[in-house]
């Protein structure tokens, strides 16, 4: 992995830098924003099923949509058909409503050590089977410390067979200071596969043989034998898991817990015995009724031994009701089994119909082969395939976190078809309100989902060869002040920004965070008049890579992210920078980024003639204006010319656009200057598309963004 740093706070503000010197510049002033109403718009993503397979080529025409009582209309409608979408889901633009989450859970408390150690080769093949476009998390559940978030969701399977080697054991991988919780080790293959590092086989069977006696010691300390402290323990888990529920409906999209688990003893909630044949947990609760019916309404109960602790049972169907309202199904995995039991001489009461539980009365399923759970799951991974996603904005939306039913119903569609869809939503509460984890879990969805927000912003990445295998990529990110600004301010602005570069498999090969604590009183003027520019960096391999950045107001939750694509050459090959588009200092409120501890300082890589430039990332041109530029490349000799495309928002090119070029210095990389003219654009945004041919004929082409002002 590549050169992180920590999540800093910085208090004190930047000024500038003092190596940055104004050059001349025919740049328009930057675009302003200002403050408008929130505008809540909800999406329902809907799966329709008929013969236990997807129905394709349905219309907005097919759907009706109820807002509790009431017909929405629906504003916006959009399908995703995985089967359809590129196998390299890295790059791959996908609604976030439409995604599908994957929560591998591993229960520590009610699981024998030798089953979880079996159970983790089940998981890594499960990861075998998710589409490019599906993310992934891990964590564990044990009495002791709660459910316990080890990976977040993340695109990266690399990352996540690690997190489930270790099963979340602290002592067995390294934390990593990212806080999205997206990477959790700097050396993946140093966990998966020992034998890279000259270890030999024998090393995993040692780390092995420690992860056990680990979860053993951990399962003598939450060993139970009455059965009060039983129940105790049962309600404490609902009640986390209710708030794991909670937390789990921030994230948008189709929402799934992998539960890999032996079940709790269910009589513990149904009682030991009932003359009635009530006995079965899943008869007691279904007898609880509909969603909103709590278990403890249900008369007829007598001794909790007999027929059931009442609490318990209120407990678990409250549980079972969030993860209902979250839209996020129970899949659960019985991972010992009556014959792995008895196999191995335990006694114990099986947890087979708590586990069942869990799993029907969320829309899930149970697995008890989890040896075939891979292709067990493939059915379900067929079925949840094609998704279609429903939007709509409701009226007199109250930010007041409330739980709003919804009910999707189909028109003209096949015979038999059924309709999965999300129950309801809930309604925004004040971003401060929020769990820490909440906010985390927010902010690592955003950054896998699809460009825009309502913060304008802008990135530069660019790939300057450096010493070793690595390319040296400064990340140059522009927000807008006023954008920055909307909403309720305090004295102190916070800002957050995210850098993640995953590479065409997914895997998350660098990323950079950074908190800044801005003072309003003192930054406010310049940052309307232009707002807050940051200069940070990675460290990237070659190969192509998504850029993702997202940026937050960490106070209003205001947020954009920008992706941007790099791809960083091989030795030796031609290679063209993005064009530079230079600017004045003193215009922005610069921040460069704090580094980690023994992390040595790069050198500044925007360089003209020995002496520092500042970079637009979005240049703001008038149609017509002529603007200083700079190219750089490598491995390109001789007289170079160019040749310059303009492209629209959707990718057609533009007639016009004049590209002069100078002489060119240098040799790595080779520099020269040119003056591009705009032709006569409407206002929006565009890009520049740049390819330049040596003297020989090698050529290398480049893509940098800007923008065509009023």
């Amino acid at each position: 992995m590549s050169t992180r740093s920590h999540l800093q706070r910085t208090a004190a503000l930047l000024a500038g830098v003092a190596m940055l010197v104004a050059l001349p510049t025919q740049l328009a002033a930057a675009k302003s924003y200002s403050e408008a109403a929130e505008v809540v718009v909800v999406e329902v993503p809907v799966q329709v099923i008929a013969g236990g397979e997807p129905v394709r080529g349905l219309t907005a025409a097919n759907f009706e949509l109820y807002d509790g009582r009431k017909k929405v209309p629906v504003t916006g409608f959009e399908m995703l058909d995985v089967a359809s979408a590129p196998a390299s889901g890295a790059a791959v633009d996908v609604p976030a409503s439409a995604r599908r989450h994957f929560m591998l859970l591993f229960d520590l408390t009610f699981s024998d050590p030798t089953s979880l150690l079996r159970a983790r080769e089940a998981a890594k093949n499960v990861l075998r089977t998710l589409h490019a476009t599906d993310l992934v998390g891990v964590s564990t559940y044990s009495a002791a410390t709660g459910p316990q978030m080890i990976l977040g969701f993340t695109p990266d399977r690399a990352q996540a067979a690690a997190a489930i080697e270790t099963l979340g054991l602290p002592k067995f991988f390294n934390r990593a200071a990212d806080p999205l919780r997206l990477v959790i080790t700097p050396d993946v293959p140093t966990i998966m596969e020992p034998s890279i590092q000259g270890r030999g086989t024998g090393a995993k069977e040692e780390r092995d043989a420690e992860l056990k006696e680990a979860l053993d010691k951990m399962s003598a300390l939450s060993s139970r034998s009455e059965r009060n402290v039983d129940q105790m323990i049962v309600r404490n888990m609902t009640t986390q898991f209710t708030d794991l529920a909670r937390t789990m409906a921030a994230v948008d999209g189709r929402k799934y817990v992998v539960l890999l688990s032996e079940g709790f003893d269910s009589s513990l909630v149904t009682g030991s015995g009932n003359s009635n044949g009530n006995n079965d947990l899943n008869n007691q609760v279904d007898s609880a009724g509909s969603l909103d019916v709590p278990m403890g309404d249900v008369g007829g109960f007598g001794s909790d031994e007999t027929f059931g602790d009442t609490r318990t049972q209120n407990s678990l169907e409250k549980m079972l009701t969030e993860f209902r309202r979250a839209d996020c199904q129970i899949q659960a995995v019985d991972i010992g089994g009556l014959r792995a039991l008895a196999g191995e001489g335990r006694l114990e009461a099986n947890g087979r119909e708590s586990l069942l539980t869990m799993a029907k009365d969320t829309g899930g399923e149970l697995f008890e082969n989890f040896n075939d759970l891979a292709a067990a799951m493939g059915a379900m991974l067929r079925r949840t395939g094609v998704t279609y996603v429903l939007t709509f904005q409701p009226e007199g939306l109250k930010p007041d976190g409330e739980f709003h039913k919804l009910r999707v119903e189909l028109k003209n569609a096949p015979g038999g078809a059924r309709v999965v869809s999300r129950p309801g939503y809930y309604a925004p509460r004040p971003f401060k309100e929020q769990t820490p984890l909440q906010k985390a879990l927010e902010a690592a969805d955003s950054v896998m989902g699809q460009e825009g927000g309502s913060i304008d912003a802008a990135v530069l990445a660019a790939p300057f060869a450096a010493k070793g295998n690595s390319a040296y990529v400064p990340i140059v990110v522009e927000v807008g002040g006023q954008s920055l600004l909307a909403g309720k301010q305090e004295s102190a602005l916070p800002v957050e920004i995210y850098v993640y570069a995953i590479d065409e498999g997914g895997a998350v090969q660098g990323y950079r965070t950074q908190s800044l604590a801005l003072d309003v009183a003192k930054s406010e003027a310049l940052l309307r008049q232009s707002g807050l520019k940051f200069f940070g960096h990675l460290d990237l391999p070659p190969g192509k890579y998504a850029i993702r950045t997202l940026v937050r107001n960490s106070t209003t939750g205001a947020s954009s992210l920008r992706v941007n694509e790099v791809v960083v050459p091989a030795a030796g090959e031609p290679a063209l920078l993005p064009p530079f588009f230079p600017e004045a200092a003193g215009r922005w409120l610069v921040v460069r980024e704090t580094l980690a501890q023994g992390e040595a300082q790069p050198p500044y890589p925007f360089m003209l003639s020995g002496a520092p430039f500042i970079p637009a990332s979005r240049p703001l041109l008038a149609a017509g204006q002529a603007a200083n530029v700079v190219l750089q490349g490598y491995n390109l000799g001789g007289d170079l010319t160019a040749k310059v495309e303009v492209l629209g928002a959707d990718g057609t090119v533009q007639p016009g656009g004049v590209l002069e070029l100078g002489k060119a210095s240098g040799s790595a990389p080779r520099v020269v200057t040119g003056t591009f003219k705009a032709p006569q654009l409407r206002p929006g945004e565009y890009r520049l598309r740049v390819t330049v041919t040596d003297g020989a004929g090698k050529s290398a082409t480049s893509v940098g963004a800007f923008a065509v002002g009023v």
